[in-house]
């Protein structure tokens, strides 16, 4: 049987992040043996001590870090500590639905592809809609859509949702690559990194529903972009 492995990076997300934790231990997978490792990095709002009370929950294995290193160093961690066939990365956000699984499993598992990304993309609909900002929210769209051409002209893809949160690919598809990017910079590193190893990704829908900077939202629109830009510059313009 097949081991699929949840990387659940956690930070400051004490409310939303017990709800998904709860969902993802009751998640049912025919056919798989599922590991979640949560990684927490010292929070504030009572997070660690939340995570905590998860300790000896079934097929829960939980990494505190002694301090806030951002998500894609999270990540990193889970990914060295993993033991699975497959790799799922989860976010402790509601964006999300874990009713996806299934979806976004399916062409890994029927040997289609190596890398699934579920995008959140619909054709004349805009991905974000922020309650309290609309006009912040039409930024992000823009910009979505000029990051995504950037990353495909450079790599002939036909992605439409480099960015989103349900990454799904095999152990055997990252053996041998190191990977070093702390913050949202690493979604960009394993895109690149995925495809220039000859993984082009499948897409399959999934659902989403956005949430503004009142309600958690942690990408800065000022120190995030950059970090793209560099992140594309080194790993899909120079040899690394």
């Amino acid at each position: 049987m097949k081991k699929l492995s949840i990387i659940l990076p956690i930070f400051n997300e004490c409310d939303t992040g017990k709800k998904v934790i709860i969902e993802v231990v009751a998640k049912k997978l025919r056919g798989l043996e599922k590991e979640i490792i949560i990684v927490e990095s010292n929070s504030t709002d009572g997070t660690r001590e939340m995570v905590q009370g998860f300790e000896g929950s079934k097929d829960v294995r939980i990494i505190c870090q002694d301090s806030p290193r951002g998500k894609g160093n999270a990540v990193r961690a889970g990914l060295t500590a993993s033991t699975g066939d497959i790799i799922l990365i989860q976010d402790a956000d509601m964006e999300y639905s874990i009713d996806d699984y299934e979806k976004v499993l399916e062409p890994i598992l029927k040997k289609q592809c190596e890398f699934v990304l579920g995008t959140r993309h619909k054709k004349g609909v805009a991905m974000r809609d922020f309650e309290t900002s609309s006009h912040l929210a039409s930024l992000f769209n823009v910009a979505h859509n000029f990051f995504t051409w950037l990353l495909n002209i450079s790599l002939g893809a036909k992605m439409t949702d480099p960015f989103t949160m349900y990454k799904v690919f095999t152990k055997n598809s990252i053996e041998g690559i190191h990977f070093e990017c702390n913050r949202f910079d690493f979604d960009w590193e394993l895109v690149i990194k995925l495809i220039k190893a000859g993984h082009q990704p499948v897409e399959v829908p999934v659902f989403y529903q956005s949430r503004d900077y009142a309600h958690g939202k942690k990408v800065s629109i000022w120190k995030d972009p950059p970090m793209w830009i560099k992140t594309w510059i080194k790993y899909a313009i120079l040899k690394y």
